[in-house]
């Protein structure tokens, strides 16, 4: 017998206003060719005005406790993954937990970048298999669009606004990889790769917001390798087989990598979920959103076996092996 976080449901957010490569090309010096060819992005959803990462984790959030017949009085943890909060404090969760109306329990924030879905699936499956929480929101929520400089067309070509959510509840499953929910996580970090991509601000350092700062094609070197890895891990830790993963659920960055890990795992290009063509990359919301998606389309179903990945600033990276 083992306890399981199983996904109840899922949902997602994107602003309303959205920006086509066409767009971007009268902001700066680029093209929807120059854009399409290397990243494979031809939109991407930008938060209006005054409209906070909170806004769009809080939305989210509705939409996955809908999916998932789920009211506030009964969660005990918000766990929200951002890089772009509202505030340096407090968290953006709490924030999402008094709108929700949830009066107990506990809810923060983890950073990880383009990891941090995975980093925070981690933390809710620890805390659930723990005995901690039983019903745990687990959020994705960026802003992206706030930390670029819009004068940098390797940047801001690439990234978007939005969140995708999660509800996960303990369940108890037999121990084996035919269990519902979560099998395992998977998480790495190495801190001597800071200057290949990171934001040039901070409270403590610049006392300003800052902006993304990113050398590109070595970032890419490095993905290509360390995803490689932690899907390697995910399926060994499971005593599984890439041939037993039916969908893979990838951050979506760019086309390439998504694509190229797709093939080493030797799944149909059908079998691989690929949003970043209208999101663009949103960060730590950019799995979520891709699982609702495929779920909201009807492609992923009960008792489907996912692979969900990541890599992000720090560099940091993680995977998860999780059958909806």
């Amino acid at each position: 017998m083992a306890i399981r976080s199983v996904i109840l449901g899922c949902g997602s957010y994107l602003p309303a206003k959205v920006m086509t490569n066409a767009d971007l090309a009268q902001v700066v010096d680029t093209s929807d060719e120059w854009i399409t060819e290397r990243t494979g992005i031809k939109s991407r959803h930008i938060a209006a005005d005054g409209e906070l990462t909170s806004d769009l984790a809080y939305n989210a959030a509705l939409a996955a406790m809908a999916h998932a017949g789920v009211t506030a009085d009964e969660l005990d943890l918000i766990v929200l993954a951002t890089a772009t909060p509202d505030n340096t404090f407090p968290a953006t969760a709490v924030k999402v937990q008094a709108r929700l109306g949830m009066t107990r329990g506990a809810a923060f924030d983890v950073q990880a970048v383009c990891s941090g879905f995975i980093y925070a699936l981690s933390v809710a499956d620890n805390f659930i298999k723990a005995g901690q929480a039983r019903t745990v929101l687990v959020i994705g929520a960026e802003t992206f669009s706030r930390i670029l400089d819009w004068n940098d067309r390797t940047t801001c070509v690439l990234f978007g606004d939005g969140a995708g959510a999660v509800v996960l509840r303990a369940t108890n499953g037999a121990g084996t990889s035919e269990d519902q929910g979560i099998l395992s996580t998977h998480l790495h970090s190495d801190g001597n790769h800071h200057d290949l991509l990171y934001v040039d601000g901070g409270p403590s350092s610049t006392q300003t917001v800052g902006h993304v700062r990113m050398r590109g094609q070595e970032v890419f070197k490095h993905a290509v390798v360390n995803l490689a890895d932690v899907v390697k891990e995910a399926l060994a830790a499971n005593g599984l087989t890439a041939d037993a993963i039916d969908w893979l659920v990838p951050h979506q960055a760019n086309r390439r990598i998504i694509e190229g890990t797709g093939r080493k795992l030797k799944l149909p290009a059908e079998r691989v979920v690929i949003t970043v063509d209208h999101h663009g990359n949103t960060s730590a919301a950019s799995i979520p959103l891709a699982l609702a998606e495929a779920v909201a389309d009807g492609r992923i179903k009960r008792g489907d076996l996912m692979l969900l990945e990541a890599m992000g600033g720090g560099f940091t990276w993680g995977g998860a092996l999780v059958r909806f």
